[in-house]
């Protein structure tokens, strides 16, 4: 097994761009500019805001106070803090700010799905879809937000549009939690009876290459003095960025994902390139430290996407039933979702297949569920988000170029 202890840049095979665990801060996050940047409390985890207002002589107490006015009431104003000193608010208002994302709808599907574009600034922004529960096209009682941790991607997955726009960068804390706390504020001008119920970082980005600003993140939304989400409600994603899963597993609560879509090496270094510097042993080798660490109602979900002729067949669900034989974890089925800049010709299976592929595991005793595709008619479906990135790979070009014989079959498929 590979050691715990990396070094932060995680250099992927097969040409994926080396990228640091932390990059290069974002505009907005104050450790960008010094001390004459404001801070943005928004996104700070109660640790963090303790310590902030530990620097300005205050006791721990206001941490509560300001998280409590900024998540359960939504406030974007120091002045609307009745609770804190009119003196105390004078002075946060001149060295520290409230500041999210700019917030724009992109669509909204026939089955209730919302898209948002969420601006992190020099002209980039990322997607941010909200998923709720169905009942005759209204809000139900779940939201799950599904939400971005990077500009972009440095992994390029085959199926996924996102790593087709290449990378531009980590998102800072306030630009992830940013995310929930705009969605949060659009339901509650919309009328609805609840706010976020789930998130999943499963949007755009590797979450576990951006660990320290996700993990901040994920406190935030579990804090009760905050979005107070459940931890089995938090779901970080990952393709399988082995060290990180080990610092998971000591850091966070949070619930685990991982991408997995194929049951052999061979397949999987095709469709996950990451998956050349950490195999499938490997990958397992982590998830069971996870949920050793997690104790007996901890699980991982994994996750299999659905590609017709590719990983769909009878000998892959057996495949699969075999890698996973012992692994406490529920199996998310999903069917492809094409996207125009696909070079492959990737198609989704019939429902035949996906329901014969399905009953194999089932047979097998898995947990097994088979996601229905919603919001692919705005591009908000599982690896259709692609915002607006400052690719520094130039991966978006070679693939522009590559991909324009494939891009009439996936607008077929999409239509």
């Amino acid at each position: 097994m590979r050691s715990v202890a990396q070094p932060r840049a995680e250099a992927g095979a097969g040409g994926l761009l080396a990228v640091q665990a932390q990059g290069p801060k974002a505009p907005n996050d104050s450790r960008t500019n010094g001390a004459c940047q404001r801070a943005n409390l928004l996104g700070m985890n109660r640790r963090g805001l303790e310590a902030f207002f530990a620097d300005l002589g205050e006791k721990p107490y206001r941490a509560q106070q300001v998280m409590k006015w900024l998540y359960h009431s939504l406030a974007d104003d120091f002045d609307a803090m009745t609770n804190i000193s009119k003196t105390l608010r004078g002075r946060l208002a001149e060295i520290a700010e409230i500041r999210a994302p700019a917030f724009n709808r992109v669509g909204r599907s026939s089955d209730a799905v919302v898209k948002w574009l969420a601006s992190t600034g020099g002209g980039q922004a990322v997607e941010t879809v909200l998923i709720p529960d169905q009942d005759d096209g209204k809000l139900g009682s779940r939201n799950t937000l599904c939400i971005s941790a990077q500009a972009g991607c440095a992994l390029d997955c085959s199926f996924c549009a996102t790593g087709k726009q290449g990378f531009g960068g980590n998102l800072s804390s306030a630009e992830i939690v940013g995310q929930t706390w705009q969605a949060t504020r659009e339901l509650a001008q919309a009328g609805s009876g609840r706010g976020i119920t789930n998130i999943v970082f499963m949007g755009m980005g590797e979450p576990l290459l951006n660990f320290d600003a996700v993990m901040d993140a994920a406190d935030v939304f579990m804090d009760h003095w905050a979005f107070g989400i459940s931890k089995r409600r938090v779901t970080v994603s990952t393709a399988g960025v082995v060290p990180r899963i080990y610092d998971l597993a000591a850091r966070s609560g949070v619930s685990l994902a991982v991408s997995l879509h194929a049951a052999d090496d061979a397949l999987r270094d095709e469709l996950v390139p990451i998956n050349r510097k950490y195999p499938i042993a490997e990958l397992l080798a982590a998830c069971r430290h996870y949920l050793a660490a997690g104790g007996e109602r901890r699980f991982v979900t994994v996750e299999y996407t659905l590609i017709d002729r590719v990983n769909d067949g009878p000998a892959d669900a057996r495949a699969l039933v075999r890698l996973l034989a012992g692994l406490r974890c529920k199996v998310n089925l999903i069917p492809f979702n094409p996207f125009a800049a696909d070079r492959r010709g990737y198609r989704r299976p019939s429902a035949s297949r996906q329901a014969a592929f399905q009953n194999v595991l089932l047979q097998a005793g898995l947990v097994v569920t088979l996601r229905a595709t919603r919001g692919d008619e705005i591009a908000a479906a599982c690896g259709q988000l692609t915002g607006a990135v400052r690719d520094r790979t130039r991966r978006s070009q070679r693939h522009l170029k590559a991909s324009e014989p494939a891009r009439s079959l996936a607008r077929e498929a999409i239509a």
